[in-house]
């Protein structure tokens, strides 16, 4: 019997909920195939500044790495907004335990559900086509963590600078990855940057020729940002493993999300070398529908998935959550974000007992 101590941060809003239901799938993947899973809740964000008056509480790190993985359901809102001192923000709490833990490497599958395939916004004669990428975005560097400045100037008033580095150790260790998880796929890189205008591209585009070279059974491209933003609604089936840093990532993962119906369906993970691996659902904490059983658990349940995949190399368990999800989703039970006018509507706990029992 294998035994795993998963850190959880149900956070804020609905990540409560969310995660909820992801711990009853985990405890029925625990009784299917003899596996025990212990929990310890952790602090983190606007639940945390309501609680001790600072969103990354101490020790937070420390409890983390004690445990196999971390689980989080969602951060922040309005009641938390930017008026606030940077320490009792949520978002600063997420980007302090991303790099605190190490957690260079996000990768955020975005993949077409055989049975929501009317709910893409794209064309039919593209979406038929199929959606299955695997986006790895650099996490922990670039310009949301280079040095930033604001100050007067004599005759432009206030000016601001936000400094974007990199380091071909950075780049080399992100870039490994992405040729990493293309072997386990279909074997293919599309390697993204801006090398036509900005220095730190240029490095981006040199480090990953190098890499290439490395993995010959890897087909591998350079593409631009913003030419990757188009290919992405006109063709998304020719991506399979997408690799760039952190804020074109940031960006061109939420746009690769969206095509494929819902954000409510769509896990991540974030991880690095050693330390245990972060999975939580791309979608906010949604405080509107909080507390109403409206959100949808699924993002929060196939990110479990991610974990028994990328943590523990449970590849058969991770596989039942997620074919247990498609039995469900084609048997039209749908949460209000995804259901359509002849779909069987149901909450938050609904959803994730019918994925249970599907187990």
């Amino acid at each position: 019997m294998s035994h795993f101590k998963i850190a959880l941060i149900r956070g804020d809003g609905i990540g409560p909920e969310v995660v909820n239901e992801a711990v009853q799938v985990m405890d029925r993947i625990g009784e299917k195939f003899g596996h025990v899973f212990a929990y310890t809740d952790v602090l983190l964000g606007g639940c945390a500044t309501d609680a001790v008056g600072k969103s990354y509480p101490d020790g937070t790190a420390e409890i983390c790495r004690s445990c196999d993985a971390v689980l989080l359901g969602a951060v922040g809102g309005p009641k938390w907004g930017s008026t606030r001192p940077a320490h009792e923000r949520p978002e600063t709490a997420l980007l302090a335990i991303r790099k605190d833990l190490g957690l260079y490497a996000n990768l955020r599958p975005a993949a077409l559900r055989p049975a929501l395939a009317d709910a893409s916004p794209l064309r039919k004669d593209i979406s038929a086509a199929g959606i299955d990428l695997m986006m790895v975005r650099e996490l922990t560097g670039g310009v949301y963590f280079g040095k930033r400045d604001k100050y007067q100037t004599s005759d432009r008033g206030m000016e601001a600078t936000d400094l974007m580095a990199y380091s071909e150790m950075e780049i080399e260790r992100i870039g490994r990855k992405a040729f990493e998880f293309a072997m386990l796929r279909r074997k293919k890189v599309t390697s993204i940057d801006k090398a036509n205008v900005l220095e730190t591209s240029r490095l981006w585009r040199s480090v990953m020729h190098r890499l290439a070279s490395e993995y010959p059974e890897v087909c591998y491209e350079d593409m631009l940002v913003d030419n990757c933003a188009m290919q992405l609604v006109k063709n998304p089936g020719q991506f399979d493993v997408v690799v760039t840093e952190n804020m074109f990532g940031d960006i061109l993962s939420d746009e690769a999300s969206m095509i494929t119906g819902s954000i409510g369906l769509l896990p991540s993970a974030s991880i690095g070398d050693t330390a245990p691996g972060l999975y939580e659902p791309i979608h906010g904490s949604a405080p509107d529908i909080a507390g109403q059983d409206k959100a949808n658990p699924i993002a929060t349940i196939l990110s479990v998935a991610m974990m028994l995949r990328y943590s523990f190399q449970l590849m058969e368990e991770a596989e039942a959550i997620e074919k247990a999800v498609d039995e469900v989703l084609a048997l039209g039970w749908h949460t209000g974000d995804i259901a359509g006018d002849t779909d069987k509507l149901v909450g938050t706990r609904e959803m994730g007992r019918l994925i249970c029992s599907a187990i």
